[in-house]
């Protein structure tokens, strides 16, 4: 039974079986009946127009809309294309300036780079050039000995060089009879006297030879004191005003090794000489000896005030702006 329902052909004569009924009913039925009917019929035919109408009318209007939302869709799409493209068109051209000014950086650096290079071959010029000037002025005074601690007046009614063989036979007479005291020269300095200085103005005595010199300082050193009169001064070699303050700046650690027996000595023109360990060394600045030092912790804890201490360090640093500052001014002379 279930397969003749399901079956089509059953179902198509089921179909026009019912249209023969209704049909048959249809022609059974009086004019009133038939008519209302049709009225019916007419109305549900309306009502299906007007519902298919309305679906029609809703359509159209969602067709409507729907074309507007693309139309806006659309032209939002263009306007990004457009935006998008400003900005490509903005990224290029920051890309160039970027470019651009990397390039000017690059150029700027190997400005900077070269003028740098500049200034340092400057500098290395303007110290070789200080440095000959030392030397020049340290060998036009090679053979100067500096007397200090004579009292002023000594030299009025003897003169300078009378008072100087006075003081000469006073410490090393064995040099006078050798008569390696030949002098050609000798004077205060400075020329002029300054009333508001206590001390006496230092003397120079310029000699023959410079082994007369050499010979003289080296028995000054060895005897220690130099007296004139009794009253200790001292005899010293005469150098430029460059290399004074290098030798100065080794004076207190100068001090320091001599009493710890390390036979300090300053070679030409500023270098520390000591003997570490049974070796002789030397040093052409403070760096090189800390870093010699460094090994010996005794050594090390004795020159720690000097090398490594706050003092230490500021007397350096001053130092250090002084130096720069003096090239300085000289680079703009």
């Amino acid at each position: 039974m279930g397969r003749q329902r399901n079956n089509p052909q059953m179902k198509g004569k089921e179909e026009a079986s019912e249209r023969m009924l209704n049909e048959i009913e249809a022609i059974q039925l009086s004019d009133t009946e038939f008519k209302a009917m049709i009225v019916r019929k007419l109305n549900e035919l309306t009502m299906s127009y007007q519902k298919l109408q309305g679906s029609y009318n809703e359509l159209t209007e969602n067709y409507i809309n729907m074309k507007k939302e693309i139309g806006t869709l659309n032209k939002g799409q263009e306007e990004m294309k457009n935006t998008i493209s400003e900005l490509k068109n903005t990224v290029e051209g920051m890309k160039s300036r970027i470019n651009e000014a990397e390039d000017r950086i690059s150029e700027l650096e190997d400005k900077v780079e070269e003028n740098t290079q500049k200034e340092q071959e400057k500098v290395k010029r303007l110290r070789k050039n200080e440095e000959g000037l030392r030397e020049m002025q340290d060998n036009m005074k090679r053979n100067n000995i500096h007397k200090i601690g004579i009292p002023e007046g000594e030299e009025e009614e003897q003169g300078i060089e009378n008072l100087f063989e006075k003081v000469m036979m006073e410490n090393f007479p064995n040099l006078m009879r050798e008569k390696v005291t030949h002098i050609q020269e000798t004077q205060r300095v400075p020329i002029k006297r300054n009333s508001k200085r206590p001390t006496s103005r230092h003397i120079i005595i310029k000699m023959a030879k410079f082994q007369d010199k050499e010979r003289m300082l080296k028995e000054s050193r060895e005897k220690q004191e130099v007296t004139y009169k009794g009253a200790p001064t001292r005899l010293t070699a005469d150098f430029s005003m460059e290399t004074l303050q290098a030798r100065r700046e080794w004076q207190e650690i100068f001090q320091v090794m001599r009493t710890r027996g390390l036979q300090p000595r300053l070679l030409y023109p500023a270098r520390l000489s000591i003997k570490i360990e049974g070796q002789i060394r030397s040093f052409p600045d403070k760096r090189s000896l800390k870093e010699c030092i460094s090994t010996i912790p005794a050594l090390q804890e004795t020159l720690k005030g000097l090398l490594y201490g706050k003092k230490g360090r500021e007397r350096e640093r001053e130092r250090e702006r002084e130096r720069e500052k003096h090239t300085y001014i000289q680079g703009n002379e």
